[in-house]
């Protein structure tokens, strides 16, 4: 893997769909180590019993540590010897976030402090934080303690040399299938001969694989600079569209599709890049890297500088992005190994 020849990379929130989909990107490769960083010691165990039956050669290089991104000392004791980090520990669920936003904070906001302060005196030589598209413009609890959690990337940025620790944040857009997600929501609801529930037909969502999620920080991780926001130009379709691809790879009715109205905190269409940050945007083919602010706290700078002109491209959403149609949504689906082992099971 090059850059990770024999370095020790650390994943916080390390036992959810994107530290899983990273262990299985890296397990095969020279990296030194991989350390799992999370609070939950029983999804721990599973995945050490997950590598060691299906990876017994190489299982040994992850390395497992209990602790919580709220706590900056158990963050410490994971901290020792890392080179790079791949901070994903988050709450983020939007309802759950909408009903306790204070805890969305801790995690999110203060966690994501947490994180850096003690990799930074480690000495951690790059870091790749995750963030999510409902930090632009955000409307629910889970998206401003995002939007937030980027402040407080970009400004932790500023306070160490690029050479000592590189700081990043990506920001993506819905994972097919990660956890929580709602296409095995649906898979379930077919199975039980249950109608599809849908909240708003015409609602809009970007949608990746996590292997585009990886592929995104690893972008990040190699070509962004410190304090940059990078983002990927992923497609995206409707709800109705979704649905009628997974009833269409699952013998579901479309017909039978209940639609069930918005919950709380949720958003006809979500953001990658507001029209403010497209002002200074820079295409990098299939990514766009949003560089900070480097202007110190001189307030006379914000008065007497700024830029005379700014990109054309204006706010990038899932109602203007690529829009897939029930087809093209359907073959994106069936791509991904979950949905072939599904189908597999029931005998498709």
């Amino acid at each position: 893997m090059g850059l990770f020849t024999g370095k020790t990379l650390l994943i916080t929130g390390g036992t959810g769909s994107f530290g899983n989909a990273v262990l299985n990107r890296f397990i095969d490769t020279d990296i030194g180590e991989i350390r799992i960083f999370s609070r939950d010691e029983k999804k721990q165990d599973d995945m050490r019993h997950y590598f060691q039956a299906t990876k017994p050669a190489v299982a040994e290089k992850i390395k497992f540590y209990i602790g919580d991104v709220r706590d900056i000392q158990s963050v410490k004791n994971a901290m020792h010897g890392v080179d790079y980090i791949f901070h994903a520990a988050a709450l983020k669920q939007v309802p759950s976030c909408e009903f306790f936003p204070i805890e969305a904070v801790k995690t999110n906001v203060l966690g994501t402090e947490n994180v850096l302060t003690a990799a930074i005196d480690a000495g951690v030589k790059n870091i790749v934080c995750l963030s999510t598209d409902k930090a632009a413009y955000p409307v629910n609890a889970m998206g401003t303690s995002k939007a937030m959690m980027e402040k407080v990337i970009v400004a932790k940025s500023r306070t160490v040399s690029p050479e000592k620790t590189k700081i990043c944040c990506t920001r993506y857009g819905n994972v097919m299938c990660s956890r929580g997600s709602v296409i095995p929501l649906w898979i379930e609801q077919i199975k039980a001969g249950n109608p599809i529930t849908i909240t708003d037909p015409t609602m809009t969502r970007f949608i990746m694989s996590l292997e585009e999620a990886v592929d995104l920080v690893l972008f990040a991780f190699e070509h962004g600079e410190s304090g940059d926001i990078l983002v990927q130009k992923a497609p995206a379709c409707t709800i109705k569209t979704q649905a009628e691809a997974v009833c269409g790879l699952f013998g579901g009715d479309k017909e039978n599709i209940k639609v069930i109205g918005i919950r709380h905190g949720e958003k006809m269409y979500e953001t990658l890049l507001t029209n403010e940050e497209c002002s200074n945007a820079i295409d990098l083919g299939n990514f766009y890297r949003v560089p900070c602010d480097k202007r110190g706290l001189n307030y006379d700078k914000y008065f007497n500088q700024g830029n005379t002109e700014r990109n054309t491209l204006t706010e990038f959403n899932s109602h203007n992005t690529q829009l897939l149609n029930v087809e093209e949504t359907k073959a994106k689906i069936a791509s991904l190994a979950y949905i072939q082992e599904e189908i597999a099971k029931m005998g498709k």
